[in-house]
């Protein structure tokens, strides 16, 4: 049992708090609002977030140094926005053997860095290599609730993904490990630009024939790129993709199929994204992936449409109609190259 930072005191920071307490742990979850600490501390409640009881081992920190002081893993669960300020905010207070952790999920516009390789950026002294991904088809709300989850921890540093595996793993929460980085992360967050999708397929009133076309199109997408990446093809069959991608394009838990939804409905994206009042991280993935797209000539047709819908303000029903009408094909056409 160690001393475990969580830095970001949103949903899913304190959901992997409340696991990490569970577990015997000295958790500090870092919140850059004073107030939303001293609720933590006071009340042991996170109302914005999670209507749960906190763990009483689980203290609220508003000084991010003194949360990371002396602690074992430092675990980050910021907006993906957010990952180069927070890693060059504790740089200088992380001692030499903490593992270092993210939970976060998107890709960086116009540079295409995934977390770990921003992190790595960042604080170059821990080396890209010995950072973890934790990701999964995981919604906070039920972690928070303890219903049975599994999750993959992906690092190239086996040393480094079993100690995560082990200080997360309980009897409601599962923990696997995997060496590709690359697919875990790319699964993670290319999914919320489908689930964003899926959300406008409900938004127009279409069913689960449209929803499921999309789903399993989105995933044969998904693989393209990541594939074109490095990553291993078959990790989009595991948790961090399938797994991941049901989840998120189903439940009106994910906030990306909420946002969806709403801009199928007729909002437009501020409207949307006013309305949330949480970041909604398949908006900004889907300007990356757009880009990372075209850069690679990977052919993704649904985050076109997807793009197109969020910044270029087109008819999600045209967008639809688009795809529809595209060039007709033989469906394993797009898996030939991955077998």
């Amino acid at each position: 049992m160690g001393k475990v930072a969580v830095l970001g005191a949103g949903s899913w920071g304190t959901a992997l708090a409340i696991v990490l307490a569970d577990n015997g742990h000295d958790v500090r979850l870092w919140s850059h609002r004073k107030e939303q600490a001293d609720e933590i501390n006071n009340y042991h409640l996170n109302k914005r977030y999670l209507n749960v009881q906190l763990p009483n081992n689980l203290r609220g920190f508003y000084d991010l140094h003194a949360a990371v002081n002396d602690a074992e893993a430092v675990v980050f669960v910021v907006p993906s926005s957010a990952i180069r300020e927070v890693c060059s905010l504790v740089r200088n207070s992380l001692k030499e053997k903490t593992t270092i952790v993210h939970a976060s999920k998107g890709i960086e516009p116009d540079t295409f860095k995934r977390i770990s390789e921003i992190i790595g950026e960042e604080i170059p002294e821990y080396g890209e290599d010995n950072i973890v991904t934790l990701s999964g088809p995981s919604h906070a709300e039920e972690v928070a609730l303890r219903h049975p989850t599994t999750v993959t921890v992906a690092s190239k540093n086996r040393e480094n993904a079993k100690f995560i595996q082990n200080m997360f793993s309980n009897e409601f929460f599962r923990v696997y490990t995997s060496s590709d980085v690359i697919g875990v992360e790319l699964g993670g967050a290319l999914k919320n630009i489908i689930a964003l999708g899926a959300g406008i397929s409900d938004g127009l009133g279409f069913g689960d024939n449209a929803k499921s076309a999309l789903i399993t199109r989105g995933l044969a997408e998904i693989t393209r790129l990541g594939t074109a990446l490095g990553a291993n093809p078959l990790t989009f069959l595991g948790l961090c993709g399938v797994g991941d991608l049901i989840v998120t394009s189903t439940s009106a838990h994910s906030r990306n199929w909420r946002a969806g939804n709403l801009l199928g409905k007729g909002k437009s994206l501020d409207e949307v994204l006013q309305q949330m009042n949480m970041v909604v991280e398949g908006v900004r993935t889907t300007k990356a992936a757009y880009q990372l797209g075209k850069s690679q000539q990977v052919d993704m047709p649904i985050t076109n449409g997807i793009y197109d819908v969020l910044f270029n303000n087109k008819d999600p029903k045209l967008v639809v109609e688009q795809l529809m009408k595209r060039d007709k094909k033989e469906e394993m056409d797009d898996y030939s190259s991955f077998i």
